[in-house]
Formats: C-alpha cells, structure tokens, sequence
C-alpha cells in the first residue's frame, strides 16, 4: 500500500516539474527581452540594442518551425519558436518607433516600393524590391520588417513543401535553425565591439541569456532532442559568456569617454 502511494506522488511531482520546465521553456526565452524593452521605452534610445538580434531570432524560429515537419520534435519547442516570433516582432515595433522619433529628418529606407509621402521629400519612386542593400533591415517603418518576415516565410515554406521527403534537406534544416539561434548573441557582440562599449544594452538581458541558454541546452539533453539543438545550445552558451566578457573588459578598461548627453526624449516614460 505504501509503495502505491509513494508512485502515485512520485508520479505527481514528475507530472509538477515536466509542467514547469515546459512553461519554462516556453516562456522563458522572452524574458530576458523584458529589462531590455524597458530600457528603451525609458531612454527612448535603441543604439545599445542590435536589432539583427530580431533578424537571427526570427529566421532561426521559422525554420525551426518548419522544421517539425519533417522531423518530430517537443510541443513545448514549437510554443517557443511561436512565442519568440511575436517578441522579436514587438521588440522591432519599439526600436522602429523609436527611431522616427529620433530621426526624424532622415530619408525613409523602405523594404519594398517608396509611398506617396516620399515625393514630398524629393525621394524618387522605386520598383517592387527595390531597395538599398547597405539599409538592409534598418528600415524606417515596421511594415518593412512584416513585409520582409513574410517574404522569407513564403519562400521557405515553399522550399521546404517541395524537399520535405529528403532526409539530407530536412536534417541540414533543422542545423540551420538551431545553428542560426546560436548565432544569436553575434550581433550584440559585434555591435558592442564596434562602440567599443556595451553602454544601453541590457546587462540583465545577457545574464537571463546566459542562465537561460544553460538551461535550454540541459532540457535538450535530458529530452533526448535532436543532436542539432543540444551542439549548437552549447555553442550558445559560449557566445553568451563571451559578451559578458566585454562588460567586464569594457567597464574596467573604457575604450571611450563615458557620454554624459541627455537624449531630448528621455522624459518620455512607461
């Protein structure tokens, strides 16, 4: 009688914890995007964030996505790659409004045709896709980035339909999402190399990366997923430890004089 009972709350508590490492899973991703969204609501100044951080995490979770397509993976993965895609979406919204407010003299750099507002400002009209390369995903307007972001869906949603029954396309997939996620501190910390500083990121967002990169990649391992995402979770882990090597370095030994400039929107709150 007591053994039945001991496995029944055995049994209770895996079902607790599975529960709880799932809504982990997948949630926890976004919250390191919380102090990093704040920061520039308050300061109303999206320099210290790297908008290619969306650009990785939104290609790396449609494919992800497609991915399951052709290979089964765990539910709670796919809730991730879809919660992560509306993040990074809200996250480019913010940055982009931002933006317009701060630049509001310069030319609008559009993903696709130019509109009717551009003729005011003597900007000549352009063909369909026809856009400057060098302003890749530095866009003026949030549409851009939809439009771009349904772009590429459409085309590897296609790609992927027409090569689903080959195994070589569909595991060479799945290492392009999960390997492209692990790019995803690249931009960061190419950016805070270029600024020689880490000044206006979010040190609290790379230390909820850190804790959560750790994590995921150990859930990879006890779930027995794909050998794709636990090597590139690994990967990951390494990129994010080498960003807080930066906010060591570059707070001990500042390569630039430490700004004291008051942006004029930086009034402007929650």
């Amino acid at each position: 009688m007591d053994e039945v009972v001991m496995d029944q709350i055995m049994y209770v508590v895996h079902q607790v914890v599975s529960w709880i490492a799932s809504v982990a899973i997948i949630f926890g991703g976004v919250v390191p995007y919380i102090p990093q969204y704040r920061d520039i609501r308050r300061t109303q100044n999206a320099e210290g964030f790297s908008t290619y951080v969306c650009l990785v995490l939104l290609v790396a979770n449609i494919l992800r996505i497609l991915f399951r397509f052709g290979r089964y993976f765990e539910t709670p993965l796919l809730w991730q790659s879809i919660i992560m895609i509306i993040t990074m979406l809200i996250m480019l919204n913010l940055c982009t409004s931002v933006r317009m407010v701060t630049e509001l003299n310069t030319k609008r750099r559009s993903f696709t045709a130019t509109d009717s507002k551009d003729e005011e400002i003597k900007v000549p009209k352009r063909l369909f896709l026809d856009f400057d390369w060098s302003h890749f995903w530095f866009w003026s307007h949030f549409v851009d980035y939809l439009q771009c972001v349904l772009a590429f869906t459409v085309l590897a949603t296609y790609v992927t339909y027409l090569l689903l029954d080959s195994v070589l396309f569909v595991e060479s997939l799945g290492f392009l999402a999960v390997f492209t996620e692990a790019m995803l501190g690249t931009p960061q910390l190419y950016c805070n190399y270029q600024n020689k500083s880490t000044e206006g990121m979010s040190i609290k967002m790379v230390l909820m990366w850190t804790s959560g990169d750790t994590f995921k990649t150990g859930y990879f391992l006890l779930t027995q997923a794909p050998m794709q995402f636990w090597i590139c979770g690994l990967l990951q882990v390494c990129v994010d430890f080498t960003i807080l090597f930066q906010v060591y370095y570059y707070s001990l030994y500042p390569q630039k004089p430490i700004s004291h400039t008051t942006h004029t929107t930086s009034a402007k709150a929650l």
